[in-house]
């Protein structure tokens, strides 16, 4: 479903991707609207899939997990098998926060979110044991400088 995305819509993406839990009158009053013509255009965004789901943003290391690490793979086998499985051991493992697939040298890089190095390195020997890679280089985050989902709308 294809969807015009005018400058109120972007002022109530901006007030939501701010905060999602403001109520809609907090949503409207920044918007300059009503509740009614705020749900309905919040409705209209979702079911076109601009808007997804919707979840907490919870801080990794008051919760323990205060390694970041940026991991590069490289492979030498690229057929859908491998892909199939190389992928499906992603999805399996939590520690896994964001996967692409590059263009040049490096074939996939992972965000992975660990305690600390040694339970990278659990993670680094159950990934290897699963599914072959050619190469794997691991980069420690020193400091998260800047993080954010928000788009700049």
């Amino acid at each position: 479903m294809s969807v015009r995305i005018d400058e109120t819509d972007r002022k109530i993406l901006r007030a939501l991707q701010a905060d999602a839990a403001q109520s809609l009158d907090e949503i409207a009053k920044t918007v300059g609207s009503s509740k009614t013509p705020v749900w309905n255009r919040i409705r209209k965004l979702k079911e076109a899939g601009v808007i997804g789901q919707h979840t907490v943003v919870l801080d990794a290391e008051a919760l323990g997990f205060e390694a970041c690490f940026f991991v590069l793979i490289r492979t030498s086998e690229h057929d859908k098998g491998w892909q199939e499985k190389f992928l499906a051991a992603l999805m399996a493992r939590d520690e896994v926060q964001e996967a692409h697939r590059l263009a040049g040298d490096i074939d996939y890089i992972l965000k992975v979110r660990v305690q600390n190095a040694r339970a990278y390195d659990v993670f680094y020997q159950a990934l290897i044991a699963e599914v072959r890679v050619f190469n794997v280089t691991a980069l420690l985050s020193m400091e998260e400088i800047k993080s954010t989902v928000a788009l700049p709308l």
